[in-house]
């Protein structure tokens, strides 16, 4: 898998969101964002516009690239 998951994991451990916050501001399921979590599958371009998007809801700091 790529680069997206380890990404990901290291954004929500860093600012302490969890999975099911990120899953309930996605309107997604927890299991979905646990398998991009957990590097099973890679998450689409359109699905990692909507990770930064809920990101942002959630705290500003974490959705920043670099």
């Amino acid at each position: 898998m790529g680069k997206a998951g380890k990404a990901l994991k290291q954004v929500l451990e860093t600012y302490e969101i969890t999975q099911n916050r990120l899953a309930v501001a996605m309107e997604t399921r927890r299991f979905n964002v646990g398998r991009w979590y957990h590097e099973q599958i890679d998450p689409t371009g359109d699905t990692i516009a909507d990770i930064v998007t809920a990101l942002k809801k959630l705290n500003p700091d974490a959705a920043r690239c670099g």
